[in-house]
């Protein structure tokens, strides 16, 4: 490890004895001195003593697409996780630097695909199925991954239009190659009515195409997932259920699709907040998705019941890796004049096909 690295991991963990609240005070005055040429923008999924500063919250591409959106602001500390931070270097200008508080924060999912073994897994595709087959990404993996899925004409989807985005694509391709979610795959699959036999599983680790009729397959998805949405289940429901004849179950598609199946409703990030904001006031209503957000939605919305579908599921372990502490330091170093810590920068030419996969998606809301 080089010094400088040492030098810095010594003074970020004297940020850990340091009182809370002079830290958030710091913190607001240097947002105030830097004005509009710093913009701050923080996932739905961190914590508290995070979004209060927030200027702009969301999903992972809403927050890319309000950072590029933004012209003026020269530094973008962005409190979400790597792949996150990539999007947003890729959509905002050579002039803005996309800020990472924690280069460590990272995405379990994402990690579950790269692009070694995505191009293994494309070549033997290719060669089953000739070149009438299309690669898709969800938006949570790596710039390498987006990059690989652009140069072959692919395209990115989010949980929010993915519906929308795999429909066309299996009209320009007879079959999708669906990474890094199986379950986002496989629930918008059968939503639009593939058949569950038309659906494969490509094992990354075993290189292996798992399906019963080869030949038959629309849809090969990559066996990864989210370990947040890993924690929700059928079980949880039934005694909700039990106990609240009354009650909504709504759920995240990153969820089994037994989970999907037996919720009321099914929905990105932000269709989760919106079925909360317009439900009649009094209704009961368990949220199956990261917690740090289900809890914060309890306290804006206390007209009705929110619950947790799992109390004691782990929010994101990594997005949580971006704390007070690492935020007050990278504000600190901010406003010092130093060298800039933790910039988030994809290389030109991935950035190029990346930034195609995404055109291609936005070219298509």
């Amino acid at each position: 490890m080089k010094l400088a690295n040492i030098a810095e991991k010594i003074k970020l963990a004297q940020y850990y004895d340091e009182d809370p609240k002079k830290q958030i005070k710091r913190i607001r005055q240097i947002k105030q001195e830097f004005g509009k040429d710093l913009l701050l923008v923080a996932h739905h999924y961190q914590k508290d003593e995070i979004v209060q500063f927030a200027d702009a919250t969301g999903d992972s591409l809403k927050l890319a697409q309000t950072a590029s959106q933004n012209k003026q602001a020269r530094k973008i500390v962005f409190c979400g996780v790597h792949f996150m931070a990539e999007t947003a270097d890729i959509l905002t200008e050579d002039y803005q630097d996309v800020i990472l508080p924690d280069p460590t924060a990272g995405c379990s999912m994402a990690d579950m695909a790269n692009a070694f073994q995505v191009t293994t897994a494309w070549n033997y595709l290719a060669q089953q199925y000739g070149d009438d087959i299309m690669p898709v990404t969800y938006v949570n993996s790596s710039a390498a991954i987006k990059s690989f899925v652009g140069k072959k004409n692919g395209i990115v989807v989010t949980s929010g239009n993915a519906t929308k985005v795999v429909a066309w694509a299996l009209k320009k391709k007879k079959r999708l190659f669906f990474m890094p979610d199986q379950h986002l795959g496989r629930n918008t699959a059968l939503k639009l009515g593939i058949d569950k036999d038309e659906i494969g599983l490509w094992k990354p680790l075993t290189n292996t195409l798992v399906a019963d009729y080869p030949d038959a397959l629309r849809v090969i998805l990559w066996d990864g997932y989210c370990s947040v949405h890993q924690q929700f289940n059928v079980t949880q429901i039934e005694k909700l259920r039990s106990a609240y004849p009354d009650i909504k179950i709504i759920v995240h598609p990153e969820c089994r699709n037994d989970v999907v199946n037996a919720s009321d409703e099914v929905g990105s990030t932000a269709a989760l907040i919106s079925y909360i904001k317009c439900a009649p006031a009094g209704t009961r209503i368990a949220v199956g998705t990261d917690n740090n957000l289900v809890r914060r939605l309890q306290k804006e919305y206390t007209d009705k019941k929110v619950m947790l579908l799992n109390p004691i599921a782990c929010s994101c372990v990594l997005m949580n890796r971006i704390d007070l502490p690492h935020l007050a330091f990278t504000m600190d170093n901010l406003i010092s004049g130093a060298a800039d810590l933790n910039v988030i920068k994809v290389n030109d030419e991935t950035a190029f096909w990346a930034k195609k996969a995404l055109d291609t998606m936005l070219n298509l809301s």
